[in-house]
């Protein structure tokens, strides 16, 4: 790995530790034409000493720290913070297996011009990346090396199917994504309403146990999302980081039961850093044997009804356009789409030699 980032012309510490291998499972979906990323010109383009990419399969606090100011620049440029839940807890927790973290700096900069990131999920590989707003204008430079350096990083552990997550992609985004090979995928509406609804919960509920729920929770959810590259696959340390996180509300975690079995969730979150506080459905799945009993619309209602006894008068939820079903669900409760976020996909082949 050494000597291909040496022809990369980045630098990788000593201290970084490989990623998790995919093991002989190459590509983990077909790959009908898949791309084949050798070490990045554009990276060569620029002179030793103008731009330096830092690649890090951990992080400790002080880079932690380093990409957390980036972000959180970003988040108050743009509104929203630049990186998904899932690859932001998998950041905060300093990098676990499948993770690699790439640094972007400058020569008389203090802080990170650019970070990408790449973490393996459930049976594909997640990427995001922020560029500093102040750096906005070489978006057309960073942008290409980070995504390009990402790439070559996951087809050197493998390959796989690669999902990019753009919030509100411009045309620049599309044109980007072609320059690298990938294209448009998945679109992802987040809507809203206020708070609170003009129907009431008639579906008993309970809070979630920590330390009692967490086994059959992982059976429902992992069912209900056997397909979903991000929210599928969880593990027990999967659910246990959210829980230690400090919005986690286990009276917020509702769940509905039927017999010994437990049947559909509705996870609510807080966002106390928005004025005023914005709730979100955070994540809602109904076990597939339970399908068709309408739990789906009765989960939502129960988790909106919590937020707004709780002093929440706004809520928010994610779902992909492509789930018409849901979609129209949603609308008929009142929410409105927000804002629409895009992945941008390929299927990248191993490196054999």
């Amino acid at each position: 790995m050494r000597q291909f980032a040496q022809r990369l012309g980045v630098f990788i510490p000593e201290t970084a530790v490989d990623l998790e291998r995919p093991g002989r499972r190459g590509c983990p979906r077909p790959c009908s034409s898949p791309l084949r990323h050798t070490p990045s010109l554009r990276l060569q383009r620029y002179p030793t000493g103008v731009r330096t990419l830092v690649i890090k399969r951990q992080l400790n606090a002080a880079e932690i720290a380093d990409v957390g100011e980036l972000v959180s620049t970003a988040e108050r440029a743009d509104g929203h913070r630049p990186l998904s839940d899932h690859l932001w807890l998998d950041l905060a927790q300093g990098g676990r297996h499948g993770f690699a973290g790439l640094l972007a700096w400058e020569p008389d900069h203090d802080h990170a011009v650019g970070y990408a990131q790449i973490s393996r999920g459930n049976d594909s590989w997640a990427l995001e990346l922020v560029v500093h707003p102040h750096h906005r204008y070489e978006m057309a430079a960073i942008g290409p090396e980070l995504l390009t350096a990402a790439l070559d990083l996951v087809a050197h552990e493998g390959g796989g199917h690669v999902h990019w997550w753009v919030f509100e992609p411009t045309n620049a985004h599309v044109q980007l994504a072609a320059s690298v090979g990938l294209h448009p995928g998945r679109r992802l509406l987040q809507m809203r309403r206020p708070l609170p609804l003009d129907v009431t919960a008639d579906t008993p509920t309970r809070a979630f146990l920590p330390g009692a729920d967490e086994e059959a929770w992982l059976h429902v959810n992992n069912r209900a999302f056997a397909e979903h590259p991000e929210q599928g696959g969880w593990d027990l340390a999967t659910l246990r980081s959210r829980e230690q996180e400090p919005w986690f509300d286990p009276e917020g975690f509702r769940l509905y039961e039927e017999g010994d079995r437990l049947a559909a969730f509705c996870w609510t979150k807080v966002h106390h850093d928005q004025v005023p506080p914005l709730g979100e459905i955070y994540v809602i799945a109904v076990d597939p044997d339970f399908h068709g009993k309408g739990l789906g619309r009765a989960l939502t209602v129960a988790g909106l009804e919590y937020l707004a006894t709780h002093g929440v008068t706004a809520g928010r939820l994610f779902v992909d356009a492509e789930n018409p079903a849901a979609v129209s669900m949603y609308r008929k409760l009142g929410f409105e789409i927000h804002r629409t976020d895009r992945a941008f996909v390929g299927d990248i082949a191993p490196v054999t030699a």
